[in-house]
Formats: C-alpha cells, structure tokens, sequence
C-alpha cells in the first residue's frame, strides 16, 4: 500500500509542468494500492474527458474506459486526465487546447506528443502509471523525451473501449511509468478480451515468462537522419546490450521502412476524418446557437471555432484521400504497403528476436525550434516510431543515454502477442543502467 498521497504537491508541480488537464480536487481518503492517471481521450466518470480539444468542452461521460475500469478495481487511484494534442494530432503535444505540458528535465522543452501530459506525469510521480494511447507513435515518443519507460502493446492487445478515437486500425492503449516494474505488474490488469471491443477477442494470452532469444536487427535504415549525440548514445547502448547482456547485435536492411511514414499518414488521416466527422454540434461536442441556419453552414462553423488548425489540417488531408476516384490511388495503396511491412518484419523475426532503434532521432526540441518547424518537418521526425505502430506490433522504449541533461530513448519492437518479451529486456536492462529522474521541488 502506499502512503496518503499529497494532493498539494501535486498541484504544485502542475502549475510548473502542466501534466494534468484536470485533477483532483480533494485530498482523498485512505490508501491505494498504486496511483495512476488517464489520457484525457479516455473515459472517466469523475473528470471531463475532451481528447484536448474545445470541441468537447463539458463532456462527461457515464462510464470509464475499460483500461481506467481495470485499474481502478485493482486498487488504483485516478488522479486525474494528462494533457495530450487534439484528438491526438501532434508530436510535442503542443496542440493541446488546455495547457501545453513542458518537459519535466527542461521546462522550455517539449515532453512529446501525444501522450505528453501522461509522460510528465510518469517522471514526476514515484509509483505513477499513465494510461498513454499511440497511434503512431504516441507513447515511445513522449517516453523518450521524459526519460521514462514507455510500452505499447500489440494492437487489440487492451481493450478500446471508451477510447475516443484517432485511427481505429491504429490506436493502443499502453503504460508509461519511471521504470519497468509498475508496467510488468499492470500489463496483465488492463489487458485480455472485452466484447465490448471486437479487435481484443481474438488475443493470444498474454505470457509475461515468455523470453525470445537470438541477436537483436538494427535497420541501417533507422539510422539515417538520426542526430549525431543521438546516435552516439544509441550505439553506446547497443554496445552495452551485446557485452553485459549478451545479446548479438546485427545490422539489417529494411527497406519497407521508408514507406511507413506515407502509408501511415494516409490511413491515420482517412479514419481520423471518419471519427471527427460526428463532432457537428449536434450528436456530440459544443453546440451552435445560429439554428436557422443550413446545416452546413451550422456545421462548418462549430467546427471552424472548435477545432484547432493541425485537426483541420488532417481531416482535410483525409477526407482528399477518400475521396471518389482517390481511394484506390491512396487508401488502398496505403494498405497495400501495410502489409508489405508486415511480411519484413515477419521475415525479420524468424532470425532476430527483436528489432532496436533510437526511439526518436533527437532529444526534445525547445519550444522556440518547434515554432520554426514546417507540419512536414514535424511528421517527418516520427519516422523511427511509425513502422511498429503502422503493423501493430508490440514496442518499448527505454532510456538508454542522456545528452546533456536531456534523455535519449532506445526502442525494442517483437512480433505480435510477445510483450513479455519486451518487459523481460527491459527488466535486464534496468539492471545494468541508471535512469535520472528530474529534479522537483517540494
């Protein structure tokens, strides 16, 4: 059990790093077994639940996610909703319509997108674990930037139900926390089929003793465009893996990998046009006064003040993409590539237990550097965390050096249903690195 929890440092800590869009009021009674909080696309009873967005504001849903359900009858206690980009579009989490939340290492930083908030929170908080989503990328990102423990499970792995919606044939929900041990002990909690969530029921079960031996691939492809101290930190920890751990290091070629990035932006943006498509100020979200009006034009102008200009951006892009005479030139080519991917990494894990990378190609960008970056230089830096996410396999990230004061992050990828695999790395690892927490006042 831990001990009360201190409410008033926490508020005192959001104000300085802005995790938390919404918290906790009152100090609450007793103990709990653990403390954990909730990406604010997912479902909670007691807070508002806006995916970042002003399109959502007041919403209250009736019922939890079932991964909020599942770690509140395992004791947890919800200390509230992180911060994330709108409806998950983003990479710095600076899309955020309540609060940019700012890298615990280094405030005039970025802490990572989308599931920014959730990372803060992770490397803030002792014995914390935040319920991230990824659809490209999404928790391995923010984990990297933050210095913490990031694992994404295979797709279906945990149940999306009461999840508000990215990409459906992307999105995952996983765990970020300061290390390894607190995910090992919750991966098996939020995980297994629900009814309610199709995609969950056809899982193999999960098998935390499972270990996959032989050499790990490093894609030379996942090299390229990386920045220098990076991947002087990479090969550093690579190193590190073949002489304490054993574990033979073998660079590979990839190929398929440079597609990800097209493939993905056109299969997220399609499906991400679909969901947002419901939020017309009528069904769901803010609504309008001017009723008098023809409903597109009602509609197009609760959605021009609501929805900020990277939503816009996208639901442009993937509604040109599905549009009649352009699905076949871009969705179906899209998919096509997918499963290219697939068959590589399949073919990849018959000889390799694992593929590693750096988890992002730099450190976490200062805020002034992000302003001056194009919507494409922005997509482009997600290339490393794309190619698992796009296949729905398993993934990880852990700190493996530091640049400066600033985490860089390592990423392992197995074959599907392996996360077990994942977390016995992680575990090993652990063991022969020293992670550095962020200093936090009183």
């Amino acid at each position: 059990m831990i001990a009360r929890f201190d409410l008033d440092w926490l508020k005192r800590q959001n104000e300085r790093h802005r995790a938390f869009c919404e918290m906790l009021e009152i100090q609450p009674e007793g103990e709990s077994k653990f403390t954990f909080s909730a990406k604010d696309n997912l479902c909670t009873k007691d807070f508002q639940t806006r995916a970042g967005s002003r399109i959502l504001e007041g919403y209250r849903p009736p019922f939890d996610a079932e991964p909020v359900k599942r770690l509140r009858h395992a004791g947890g206690l919800l200390l509230g909703k992180t911060n994330m980009d709108e409806f998950g579009f983003g990479t710095f989490s600076t899309n955020s319509a309540f609060g940019v939340p700012l890298n615990p290492f280094d405030r005039e930083r970025a802490c990572g997108g989308s599931s920014g908030g959730a990372a803060v929170a992770a490397a803030l908080i002792a014995g914390h674990a935040a319920l991230g989503v990824s659809t490209g990328g999404s928790i391995s990102c923010p984990a990297s930037f933050c210095g913490v423990v990031g694992i994404t499970p295979t797709y279906g792995r945990v149940s999306r139900y009461g999840l508000i919606d990215y990409g459906n044939s992307l999105d995952k929900v996983g765990l970020l926390s300061r290390n390894v041990s607190l995910i090992e002990k919750l991966l098996p909690v939020i995980s297994g089929p629900d009814p309610r969530d199709p995609t969950s029921c056809c899982q193999t079960q999960l098998d935390m003793s499972k270990d996959r031996s032989g050499p790990i691939a490093v894609p030379k492809e996942c090299l390229e465009g990386v920045e220098p101290k990076v991947l002087d930190a990479f090969n550093a920890a690579v190193q590190r893996v073949s002489a304490e751990m054993g574990r033979e290091i073998v660079s590979v070629d990839m190929p398929s990998l440079k597609f990800a990035m097209p493939a993905y932006y056109v299969l997220a943006t399609t499906e991400a046009s679909t969901n947002l498509a419901r939020y017309a100020g009528m069904r769901y979200g803010v609504m309008g006064n001017e009723y008098h009006q023809h409903f597109n034009d009602y509609f197009s102008g609760v959605r021009t003040e609501c929805f900020g200009e990277e939503a816009k951006r996208r639901i442009l892009l993937g509604t040109f993409c599905r549009m009649v005479g352009f699905r076949d030139k871009y969705y179906l080519k899209a998919l096509s590539v997918r499963n290219t991917i697939i068959q590589e990494y399949a073919s990849i894990f018959k000889e390799y237990a694992a593929v590693a990378s750096p988890t992002m190609p730099m450190v976490a960008p200062r805020f002034d550097d992000i302003k001056n970056m194009r919507p494409v230089d922005i997509y482009l830096t997600d290339f490393l965390t794309l190619p698992p996410n796009l296949t729905g396999l398993p993934h990880i990230s852990v700190p493996c050096g530091y640049v400066g004061k600033m985490p860089v992050g390592m990423q392992l990828v197995t074959p599907h249903w392996e996360e077990g695999a994942l977390v016995k790395f992680a575990k090993r690892w652990e063991q022969g690195f020293e992670y550095h927490i962020p200093e936090v006042g009183a």
